[in-house]
């Protein structure tokens, strides 16, 4: 095996289109997957989380030993503190002449990779991933000369370059390239919302699933409802039954908040992506067919095909575009600490509890419980915001530092200048009343802004306001309410931001 190549694949790369297996010879080369302990601790993972990845991986092991490849496989119980370490004993037992691997999506391992050929003593070759649908030199040239990089007008270029819900003449669908306003339908029990499918799990996922229990006892994650796809054929299932049964709702309650389900009528395909099990752009046109056979509205399927074809790419791109110096960004020098009931989800703002919970227990929120919920309360009260994005990237199933961290750093917490929203994503409990049923079961209420019984979210708005009153007057869309808040008197705007500074120590205090 002199000439053999050594390809390392990572546990968010479980696809056969991954570029460092596409040109690889099954009679030649060596595959080694490894679970190690720093990519498994490196933050407070969600045990839904690690299971998914530990679960895929193994069975993406037997689908290429299936195909005739020779794969070296290491468990979390052979003890391996890294990949490199992994790399590394292999090399020490198999003579390879090189190391392919797919870039990582987070830039602390691409960092780390930056040292392996000298570490490894063989030349280490990091292949751009070419699964995502903008090339790292696309967005850049994308981006190059523009003032803001707002992601719709990235958006419209995509839907061009991939001819996704275009008329013949190369003009959007429906006339519009957004339909985002018909899809913001409060939640007031319109609709029945179908069960989901009761995943199978085989001995090997039941195997992990044990193991991550044994080896995380303190995580969050109640693995008792572990019910993720573990391989690409059942992910398929699931988007499947997702475009038969939820589709034709999900454009319009996509934001709403629900009290009875989680899932609403969301897709829960993004760990799917995030991991390989499933591609983005036919996912999008299995959408786009759907529309056209009459099966959703537009607007269902141009939201839908946003998200991926839109977001999905361009919070990649401008991931890549700003590190390292992005992780450091912090507009309103937000550095008060991460309250505990972010780990425990006790506290009596019933908003906030569901969503908490859910997070814990499922490691899943959709994305207005993350944004509009969680992400508010964390901007309103000046959460330290490198704690806050741990945090994110801890908990959540799908969550991977390309995506993760300019949806949270950027547009939950408004703490990348700007660059990525045009405004912040602050909203007082009216918003969250006008989205969803949770207000009616809480012991607080979005019409009193003080006093006993007042929702925390609207005091709490208001101190934010005042405390970056100037930065905020200077966006074109704050002028309105900056200005508003300014002609209040001095001591109803005191009296307001006491009260927010009240509730905010009472409900940290309660959850110490």
């Amino acid at each position: 095996m002199s000439e053999s190549a050594l390809i390392m694949v990572l546990g968010d790369q479980l696809s056969l289109a991954n570029p460092a297996l596409v040109a690889a010879d099954p009679a030649r080369d060596l595959v080694v997957l490894a679970e190690v302990a720093e990519e498994a601790g490196y933050v407070r993972h969600n045990r839904h989380k690690i299971a998914l990845v530990f679960a895929a991986m193994r069975q993406f092991r037997d689908q290429l030993r299936q195909r005739g490849f020779a794969v070296r496989y290491f468990s979390l119980g052979d003890g391996l503190p890294t990949l490199e370490a992994a790399v590394l004993q292999v090399l020490g037992e198999v003579s390879c002449s090189e190391v392919r691997v797919c870039e990582p999506g987070e830039h602390r391992l691409r960092e780390k990779m930056a040292g392996w050929e000298q570490a490894l003593g063989v030349p280490v070759k990091v292949l751009e991933d070419t699964r995502f649908l903008a090339s790292h030199a696309e967005f850049r040239a994308w981006a190059r000369g523009r003032k803001q990089l707002r992601m719709e007008y990235f958006y419209r270029d995509m839907r061009r370059k991939h001819g996704v819900l275009l008329e013949l003449d190369g003009q959007p669908a429906g006339a519009r390239w957004n339909f985002d306003q018909e899809n913001r339908v409060g939640w007031r029990g319109q609709e029945t919302i179908p069960p989901r499918r009761q995943l199978p799990q085989d001995d090997s996922t039941r195997a992990v699933l044990a193991e991550v229990a044994a080896a995380f006892p303190d995580n969050p994650g109640d693995l008792d409802q572990f019910n993720y796809a573990c391989t690409a054929d059942e992910a398929r299932l699931e988007f499947d039954w997702f475009c038969r049964y939820a589709l034709p709702h999900f454009g319009s309650y996509q934001d709403a908040l629900v009290e009875e389900s989680p899932w609403v009528f969301h897709s829960k395909v993004s760990m799917y992506l995030n991991i390989g099990l499933l591609e983005p752009l036919p996912l999008c046109q299995q959408v786009e067919q759907a529309w056209r056979d009459g099966s959703c509205s537009l607007a269902a399927a141009e939201g839908f095909i946003r998200q991926i074809l839109g977001w999905r790419e361009y919070v990649r791109g401008i991931y890549w575009l700003t590190m390292p110096e992005y992780k450091a960004r912090n507009t309103f020098s937000a550095r008060a600490p991460l309250p505990e009931f972010f780990w425990t989800a006790d506290t009596d703002l019933r908003c906030l509890q569901r969503a908490l919970h859910q997070t814990l227990d499922l490691g899943y929120a959709h994305h207005i419980q993350r944004l509009m919920v969680i992400g508010n309360f964390a901007l309103l009260a000046g959460l330290d915001v490198q704690e806050v994005c741990d945090w994110y990237l801890a908990v959540y199933v799908d969550a991977f530092e390309w995506v993760e961290l300019p949806n949270t750093l950027g547009m939950a917490l408004h703490a990348d200048n700007g660059l990525m929203a045009s405004k912040p994503y602050a909203a007082s409990g009216k918003y969250i009343q006008r989205q969803g049923d949770h207000c009616k079961g809480c012991k607080y209420s979005p019409a009193k802004v003080t006093g006993e019984g007042a929702c925390p979210f609207n005091s709490l708005y208001w101190r934010f306001i005042d405390r970056h009153l100037d930065y905020l007057a200077a966006n074109p869309r704050m002028g309105l309410i900056t200005a508003n808040w300014r002609k209040r008197a001095p001591e109803e705007r005191k009296s307001i931001t006491d009260w927010g500074d009240r509730c905010l120590g009472q409900l940290v205090a309660s959850s110490g």
